[in-house]
Order: structure tokens, then sequence, then C-alpha cells
């Protein structure tokens, strides 16, 4: 198989997993009442984040992981505090409901990911592959 058919095959697969975990998310998201963007947010605040770190882990603009943040803030997920070591930033932190919400959710993408079929080994190459393609 020549390189450009074997890209076009990668790029076409890469695609198809994207949108499989798409609509994994928004199915789960949903089932929690939430939407794939907080439910996205939910997943990253893996400790107290600001608003550009959470944007860069989103991979969105940060006018978006504020709309997201507001929404979380008001349903009493998360709540901003001001950052230890910067007095002008704040930092999203999750509450004791954000907290079992997240984990809940986090098992519900664990359920029939479209990447449970691969064992943690080809997971982990498949990681290191992805990072080395775009460059991380």
């Amino acid at each position: 198989m020549g390189r450009m058919a074997t890209e076009r095959q990668l790029c076409g697969l890469v695609t198809g997993l994207a949108r499989q975990i798409e609509t994994h998310v928004r199915e789960r998201a949903s089932s929690l009442g939430l939407t794939a963007s907080q439910a996205i947010a939910l997943r990253e605040l893996t400790g107290p984040l600001t608003l550009r770190e959470l944007s860069a882990r989103m991979g969105c603009e940060p006018s978006n992981a504020t709309f997201v943040s507001d929404r979380l803030e008001e349903q009493g997920l998360v709540e901003r505090r001001p950052h230890p070591q910067d007095r002008r930033a704040k930092q999203l932190v999750l509450t004791a409901k954000g907290t079992d919400l997240r984990e809940r959710l986090l098992e519900l993408f664990a359920e029939d990911s479209p990447l449970a079929p691969l064992t943690q080994q080809e997971q982990d190459r498949l990681h290191a592959l992805l990072l080395r393609a775009v460059g991380s």
C-alpha cells in the first residue's frame, strides 16, 4: 500500500474514532443533564485550574471555557477561588457535588468506550503515537 493511501486511511480512521468518542461523550453527558462541553470541563478538572489552563485542556478559546464554567458554577459543581500565587487570577475548584458528579461521569465514560477494545498497553502505544503525530 502506498504512503498516500496509508495516510488517507489513517486520517479516515482517526476521524471516525473522533466521531465515536464525541458521540460517546455527548450521550454520557446528556444522561447526567450536562452538555458535552460541561462534561469535558469536569473530566479535565483534575485539580484547581485557571480558566486559561482549563481552556487549553479542553482545546477551546478561554471565552468558551468561561461560558462553560459559569454554567457549572450556577449548578454548584465548581467555584472560583483566589489563585494561591497570583492575586490577579482565579482558580476553578470542584465542589463536593462537582467531585461526586465527576466520578460518576468518569465511570460512564469508561462504559463501552470506543477505546475499550484496546488493552492498556495498546492505549498507551496509541497515546504515544498520537502525541508524536501532533508534535506534542
